[in-house]
């Protein structure tokens, strides 16, 4: 993979713009647009978390972009749409739609307005599932996930296996990527040519069944 050509700041900001203007979901035009050094900024209101989520996904997908500092308000007659006991309701009505969620693993608590999911899952894509799920309920204005991994034996194989991963995954410069294991913690470092990239390494290394946590140290340099 050749390494990352460096992009201006109007560019990246253009290049933010239009993905948001392309997302669906996204009101672009009450959304604003930042760029220093390659750091984007978003400022703004949004209709809902989910929107806001979505927002911020998406510039980082634009190349060039090494972080994002998300600075969108959820605005407050969305959220006044709903009573804190019926976005617990709706959330734990996500949750137990959701077949990619054990049934009774998790707990609801919601607070002015903000979620918090306790409890415990086995795998990082029910953990990721169960967030997601969360955010998308009307009236949410912040979602913080307390959920565990439940705990797994450690292989010894495990820091070859995630480095074969990072061979075999098209986005991914494996040579720029270091991979080191304790127990079953993952550290990555080395350097990646955009945020989204980062992103892509670290569910990349979360896909090993014997993971609960992962310490993402990539460094975004194009």
């Amino acid at each position: 993979m050749t390494r990352t050509e460096h992009r201006s700041d109007s560019t990246i900001k253009h290049d933010v713009q239009q993905e948001l203007d392309w997302t669906p979901g996204i009101e672009a035009t009450a959304i604003g647009v930042a760029v220093d050094d390659g750091v984007v900024t978003l400022s703004g209101t949004v209709d809902s978390f989910s929107e806001r989520i979505q927002a911020s996904r998406a510039a980082l997908r634009v190349q060039g972009v090494h972080a994002l500092a998300d600075d969108l308000v959820v605005r407050a007659a969305a959220r006044a749409l709903h009573t804190d006991a019926e976005i617990a309701k709706m959330v734990h009505q996500a949750l137990d739609a959701d077949d990619t969620v054990p049934a009774g693993h998790l707990q609801v608590e919601v607070a002015d307005h903000t979620v918090t999911l306790h409890g415990s899952v086995p795998w990082h894509f029910q953990w990721l599932a169960a967030i997601r799920d969360a955010e998308r309920v009307p009236g949410v204005k912040y979602v913080l996930n307390h959920v565990e991994l439940t705990p797994r034996p450690t292989a010894t194989d495990t820091e070859a296996r995630i480095a074969q991963a990072f061979v075999r995954h098209a986005q991914l410069d494996a040579d720029r990527l270091e991979v080191s294991v304790r127990d079953s913690v993952v550290t990555l470092t080395g350097r990646v040519g955009s945020a989204a990239e980062k992103r892509e390494a670290e569910l990349a290394a979360w896909r090993s069944p014997h993971v609960t946590d992962v310490q993402n140290l990539l460094i975004v340099q194009p």
